[in-house]
């Protein structure tokens, strides 16, 4: 479908990919020669050397064991880390930039020929890359059924939703400027600036206030037709983004910990993450991961965009294997993103051909959990961002100048339609846990969907073929209407709504799905063949089926095709799984080359 607002190519694209910046290469085995080894002690030993990412192994190997060039990383330490760690980790040149004490951890600058004698310190557990993140409607609010949530006289009141992004320029009157501000707390995590020609200014960059007026504007500057899904919904500004969509995992995890600390006073109950970037290893090792997870715990719903490598199609992949962290942890709220087809009915609705589809890389997590509308998205703009700088055509006049809205695409506007949702649903029952929402969203999602849409990119002319099996589209597209209405509810003891991990059998060539993990009892986990409702109800009769899922037609074909093996690897070979590995460095380039809106 061709859109009226839009940049031309170079800008469309650029715009996409500024919400999943620049990769990293992922398990890049390092073999560490005999010579280098007599250099430093701390390669003697396997044991020294598994305490570190592969990434922090290339950086080390790259600069040289006597370089003083600073890498920053992420040390988690076997218990919460105290003085003396702290001090020995200072006595090597390290540079503390985060207390992260919500994942035993800190975040360091370190001299690349260090970081061995670091992840030589027995109070270590793990040393990670802080890797850098990225920023990844007039519809909407139809689409998903709010309205019958406003029909009750739900509006999200009293509710708070913390927007880790870009920060929230709450100077909109869409979110309550003044003393009247609904934005009730803002704290920088960037060591950016916040002025703009010398005037403070929330949000430099014009993500964040985007996404929080999706969840949260009172649509006053349009007369209520661009409003958000939870309208008078409070909203707790936490930036880790700068002027340019940039950002780091020691800044979200900050900003998650602080989330957190607040979670009492603000009546936190919900956080939006519209952000991400590569996964570097298993989510049980990840910091980011770790952090959502500690916030899930928490009591709060952490609701995550899937990203937006749905095109990338690596050796025949056709997307598969792409979602992004955080989204790739099973206890987060994963969404993907569908596109509204410029009507109000969800009958059209279509998934956006660049949604991130599953499984995960490396744990095979079947992600994204639910979709929501995320194409062509109208919401607050933030007045002279430098968004709105690249795109001025984006901008959609309401009752005022031509700059009050902004049209933005991508599974980081899906995201807060899901996230105002969310709050809704608490405001309705707030005795709801995050495990309870999470399977209500899921199990109530419309699972009616045909077997394929096929998308042109006007400019190109390249053509995108979806299917809609789970790794697509999740449990479905949300529905608040139904979720307003069920009442199932999982008994909170009964354990966690984690998503199931895909299985893959080399010697007949199936695949099953596999409820919980190797900590969590499977008969525990909400949706578990003796629990409450079975994974059939959850994601469909059509999708529990593995002659459906895995169909020749469907997904990668054959279990002999390329596309198979990129996800699930020749043998079972975990290094051969990894979707984007050595032989492309940079996928945020292979992104550009695939991203088109539709």
């Amino acid at each position: 479908m061709r859109r009226t607002l839009k940049p031309q190519k170079t800008s469309r694209n650029e715009r996409h990919s500024a919400a999943w910046g620049k990769r990293v290469a992922l398990m890049l085995v390092l073999t560490l020669g005999v010579a280098q080894a007599q250099r430093s002690n701390a390669f003697q030993t396997q044991s020294k050397i598994a305490r570190m990412s592969p990434e922090v192994q290339q950086e080390m190997n790259r600069w040289g064991v006597h370089s003083n060039r600073e890498v920053g990383v992420i040390v988690q330490y076997k218990q919460t880390p105290q003085s003396a760690s702290l001090l020995r980790a200072q006595g090597m040149g390290a540079r503390l930039s985060h207390h992260l004490g919500m994942i035993k951890g800190r975040a360091f600058h370190v001299p690349a020929g260090k970081l061995a004698d670091l992840a030589n310190d027995p109070d270590v557990a793990f040393v990670s890359l802080d890797h850098p993140v990225k920023a990844f409607d007039d519809y909407t609010d139809t689409t998903i059924n709010a309205s019958t949530f406003w029909n009750l006289g739900y509006d999200g009141s009293g509710i708070g939703v913390a927007v880790i992004d870009s920060g929230v320029n709450d100077t909109h009157s869409d979110l309550g400027n003044g003393s009247n501000s609904r934005v009730l707390y803002h704290q920088n995590f960037t060591n950016a600036t916040t002025y703009l020609n010398h005037k403070k200014v929330w949000d430099l960059y014009g993500h964040g206030t985007h996404v929080a007026g999706i969840i949260g504007a009172s649509g006053g500057k349009s007369n209520g037709r661009f409003s958000g899904v939870a309208p008078n919904v409070n909203l707790i500004d936490l930036r880790v983004l700068d002027a340019n969509g940039s950002g780091s995992d020691s800044m979200v995890i900050a900003a998650i910990q602080q989330a957190i600390a607040l979670k009492n006073t603000y009546n936190i109950r919900v956080i939006n993450l519209s952000l991400g970037r590569g996964i570097a290893t298993n989510y049980a090792q990840d910091p980011l991961c770790q952090a959502v997870e500690s916030a899930w715990n928490a009591g709060i719903v952490v609701v995550v965009a899937a990203g937006n490598f749905g095109r990338i199609s690596v050796n025949g992949s056709n997307g598969y294997g792409t979602v992004a962290a955080p989204g790739n942890d099973p206890l987060v709220l994963t969404v993907g993103a569908m596109k509204a087809m410029g009507s109000y009915s969800r009958s059209d609705d279509q998934i956006a051909s660049y949604s991130s589809k599953g499984p995960t890389t490396y744990d095979h997590v079947v992600k994204p959990d639910v979709v929501a509308p995320g194409n062509s998205v109208v919401s607050t703009n933030s007045k002279g961002s430098t968004l709105e700088g690249e795109f001025p055509a984006n901008d959609v006049a309401g009752n005022g100048s031509g700059q009050d809205y902004f049209i933005l695409s991508g599974t980081s506007m899906a995201t807060p339609a899901v996230a105002g949702g969310v709050a809704l649903m608490l405001q309705k029952d707030p005795t709801l846990t995050p495990d309870q929402v999470k399977a209500r969203l899921m199990k109530t999602a419309t699972k009616s969907f045909p077997v394929s849409t096929t998308a042109t990119e006007p400019t190109t002319g390249q053509t995108f073929t979806s299917y809609y099996d789970l790794f697509t589209v999740g449990a479905g597209y949300v529905d608040l209407g139904a979720a307003l209405a069920s009442t199932d509810k999982a008994p909170a003891t009964i354990g966690s709504a984690l998503s199931p991990t895909a299985v893959y059998n080399a010697s007949n060539g199936a695949v099953s799905l596999t409820n919980g993990n190797s900590t969590v009892d499977p008969s525990s986990v909400v949706w578990g063949s003796s629990v409450v409702w079975g994974s059939s109800v959850v994601w469909g009769a059509n999708v529990a089926g593995s002659s459906v899922v895995w169909g020749s037609s469907v997904v990668w074909g054959a279990s002999a095709d390329s596309g198979f093996s990129v996800v699930w690897g020749a043998s079972a070979d975990t290094a051969s799984s990894v979707v984007w590995g050595a032989s492309l460095l940079d996928a945020n380039g292979a992104f550009n080359a695939a991203m088109g809106e539709e």
